[in-house]
């Protein structure tokens, strides 16, 4: 799009400048075109989160805190950290928000009362995804996440 922009702004510069010596000569000096406008590019964030954090026991763990990337900032204790760590999952095509598959086997073990809930946008996509430490699929989820998910036990 910003190319034919470019170029219709060039084609008409060039009508205009073949056309002014003919209509000068006639009517004096035709006034100069006005700049078209250019869209502004901007760096779409996106990836824009809502962490609530509940059950951890650490009050600093607990709470809701926001998180952007693309630059990284908000209200999340290690934003830079967890940008990082979202880029990196992308970099490898995992889907940290997805669910454990129903037809997961996993360990009955119990990995505490913490649960977050994790909304907003990644990658472009919408995302609401509830993570416990329920067992062990589960527990790894969480873990996999760390630290855009505070480290707890």
């Amino acid at each position: 799009m910003l190319r034919r922009l470019a170029l219709t702004a060039v084609v008409s510069l060039a009508a205009l400048s073949a056309a002014a010596p003919a209509a000068t000569a006639a009517t004096g000096p035709l006034p100069l075109p006005l700049p078209l406008p250019l869209p502004v590019l901007q760096e779409d964030s996106r990836t824009q989160l809502t962490i609530t954090v509940s059950g951890s026991g650490d009050s600093a763990a607990e709470g809701t805190f926001e998180l952007r990337c693309g630059p990284a900032g908000g209200s999340h204790p290690v934003a830079q950290q967890a940008c990082g760590r979202l880029d990196e999952l992308a970099g490898e095509g995992a889907d940290p928000f997805a669910p454990v598959s129903e037809k997961a086997l996993c360990t009955q073990q119990f990995g505490g009362p913490a649960t977050a809930r994790v909304t907003g946008t990644w990658q472009g996509r919408v995302i609401d995804a509830v993570f416990s430490r329920s067992n062990g699929c589960e527990i790894s989820r969480w873990n996999d996440l760390r630290p855009v998910l505070p480290n707890v036990r």
